[in-house]
């Protein structure tokens, strides 16, 4: 499977921007004591995650990514793509399982679903 076959879906790039900013603000805090360079690991935190979280959708999978992993679910084990109330995507799995995914919302899902290669039916009328 190519990356050009791969949907992906990422947080907004206004929060690494700010991230960059925090840091930059923090850094006259981190340097007046030594015991204060902790400081600067909080902003490091939300920009990685802000450039590396998401989800990506192919034929065979989605993966959802995090700070520090990702988890791969295989779109058998997908029993339900839905909404919550708060507008984010939700998939449940066959084990009944919940996840929410990162950085996709209610109005992405029928591109999320062309990413398994299915058409999108229209039950709702």
């Amino acid at each position: 499977m190519s990356r050009a076959d791969t949907i992906r879906f990422r947080h907004n790039q206004a929060i690494l921007v700010a991230a960059i900013v925090a840091f930059l603000g923090a850094l006259p805090l981190a340097t007046a004591r030594w015991w204060l360079l902790w400081v600067l690991l909080i902003p490091l935190a939300v920009a990685l995650w802000a450039w590396r979280g998401g989800t990506d959708a192919d034929s065979r999978e989605l993966r959802l990514r995090a700070l520090a992993g990702q988890r791969r679910i295989p779109w058998a084990r997908v029993a339900e793509l839905t909404a919550d109330a708060r507008g984010r995507a939700v998939v449940r799995l066959d084990d009944g399982e919940l996840l929410v995914l990162p950085a996709v919302r209610a109005a992405d899902l029928p591109r999320l679903i062309s990413a398994t290669g299915q058409e999108l039916s229209d039950t709702a009328g």
